[in-house]
């Protein structure tokens, strides 16, 4: 733990003047290292990044990730294309960074990695803000995830000996909390990272209505989440109130899923309801909630790029009509939209099935 603290220190000072004078998408820093698939060294070459992105009230921050690349040359003609890949829920403990679980071979969404990695495209893998870098994980704030999707693509053609193009081709894939993140690295491309050239974003099991996300999930058997979502938005607005009205067992939870990777994260706290944990009866309606809630809803802007939009029918965290509402946001202002749809499927069965055929998709782009 103390070993934690010093290094979170030392980042701090160590980027913090950087961060604040670059430009959003300025590479920090880059080098290589070595990524596992189990035991196995993976036959790429890879880099641990720094980069400078925006908070989702518009303050410069640093945020790490890993960029990976083929080792073969690209020979199909034109610069290598890059995925910049928003991973799902992996939890708010720095320990859960995806850069650190594909350092040591845990990471659970490796096989679609390889699944762009085997078509000779590059990946870039962000650990979002506050995963692995000083401060808290803004888990469940897309405005915060957005940007530090496209900021990583930014970052990845600046890295020496990646041989990425600036100008190149780059797609957007992402699955729930990574949905979120793609969908809205979509709406914000056009005013935020208007020069990267994206080709297509694959988005899905997108909670793109947290109200009606959080509706569904209260007094749920994955509660825990809902917990994460609140401790991630009032490190991302400290004008929500959230830690001034929890109770005695809110604070608990809290420091407990503050720590917590996926699978604890979800079972923090089974059944429960968010007016266990506080003083007030109904916090998610309150002014400053709403009103960021609101900052956080999808389908407001059309999207640049084509979208490949889907959803699990069966989905019990994130509902389909959830997913159904943003289609027709997206489509009545004249969005491109490919929308599918999976029969019987549940939450983990939306991106077994429908990751690979998204990731497809995509490469339809290049």
């Amino acid at each position: 733990m103390l070993r934690r603290l010093l290094v979170a220190v030392a980042l701090l000072f160590v980027t913090a003047a950087p961060a604040a004078h670059a430009d959003p998408g300025v590479l920090l820093e880059a080098r290589p290292t070595t990524v596992f698939v189990g035991p196995f060294p993976a036959p790429v070459k890879a880099w641990h990044l720094l980069y400078r992105s925006t908070s989702a009230t518009g303050a410069p921050n640093a945020v790490s990730g890993t960029l990976l690349v083929p080792p073969a040359p690209w020979l199909r003609g034109g610069p290598r294309p890059l995925i910049t890949y928003a991973v799902g829920t992996h939890g708010l403990g720095d320990q859960c960074a995806p850069s650190n679980l594909l350092a040591h071979g845990i990471e659970n969404e490796s096989a679609l990695l390889a699944q762009a990695l085997s078509q000779g495209w590059a990946v870039v893998v962000t650990d979002y803000e506050g995963l692995g870098t000083p401060g808290t994980h803004t888990y469940a704030v897309g405005q915060s995830e957005g940007r530090a999707v496209l900021d990583a693509a930014r970052a990845a053609s600046q890295v020496t000996g990646a041989g990425l193009s600036p100008t190149g081709p780059v797609g957007v894939f992402g699955y729930s909390q990574g949905g979120q993140a793609a969908a809205w690295a979509a709406e914000l491309q056009g005013t935020y990272a208007p020069s990267l050239n994206v080709v297509g974003v694959a988005a899905g099991g997108v909670p793109a209505d947290l109200d009606a996300v959080f509706a569904a999930n209260d007094g749920g058997p994955a509660f825990g989440l809902v917990l994460g979502a609140a401790t991630g938005f009032a490190a991302a607005y400290p004008d929500v109130p959230f830690a001034s009205i929890l109770n005695d067992r809110g604070r608990a939870a809290v420091a407990h899923v503050s720590q917590a990777c996926t699978i604890e994260l979800g079972a923090a706290a089974p059944f429960a309801h968010l007016r266990d944990f506080v003083t007030v009866p109904d916090p998610i309606h309150e002014p400053h909630w709403q009103a960021r809630l609101a900052e956080n809803y999808l389908g407001t802007t059309k999207p640049k790029a084509p979208v490949y939009l889907y959803h699990g029918t069966l989905d019990e965290l994130i509902p389909f009509s959830v997913g159904t509402a943003l289609r027709d946001r997206w489509q009545a202002l004249g969005a491109a939209v490919t929308w599918q749809e999976f029969p019987l499927l549940e939450h983990i069965g939306g991106v077994s099935i429908g990751g690979p055929v998204a990731m497809t998709w995509l490469g339809t782009k290049f």
